[in-house]
């Protein structure tokens, strides 16, 4: 078994199912005791942002909140900096727990043995 799940989701409102499979997953592995690191990228980064995964609906699905505020307590949330600065997007604007970084974090944390990487 895995070190250390880190999941790159890139989905958002545009592909709900994508989106909200890959917080379940990140979800899950947390409560099921896995270092879990997920990285908010594309259209995902709104969800970097107080309100906005209360505003996701799919039915048959977690409420995104509940997801997001899971993986917030016990693992790490990153928004690439990059997609915050498409966005306008600051530290300022953050939720509480999210942090902002780049490529060059999300390698080192891929990069060493015992870790696995998703990207949805």
């Amino acid at each position: 078994m895995a070190n250390k799940l880190v999941i790159k989701v890139t989905a958002g409102a545009d592909a709900p199912e994508r989106c909200s499979q890959a917080f379940t997953v990140a979800a899950v592995a947390v409560a099921s005791g896995v270092q879990v690191s997920l990285w908010l990228t594309g259209e995902s980064a709104w969800f970097a942002l107080p309100g906005r995964a209360a505003e996701f609906e799919l039915p048959h699905a977690a409420p995104l909140p509940d997801l997001l505020d899971a993986v917030v307590g016990a693992g790490q949330v990153t928004l690439c900096s990059q997609c915050a600065a498409r966005r306008d997007i600051t530290e300022r604007d953050v939720l509480p727990g999210v942090r902002i970084a780049g490529a060059q974090v999300f390698v080192s944390e891929i990069m060493p043995e015992g870790v696995q990487a998703l990207v949805y």
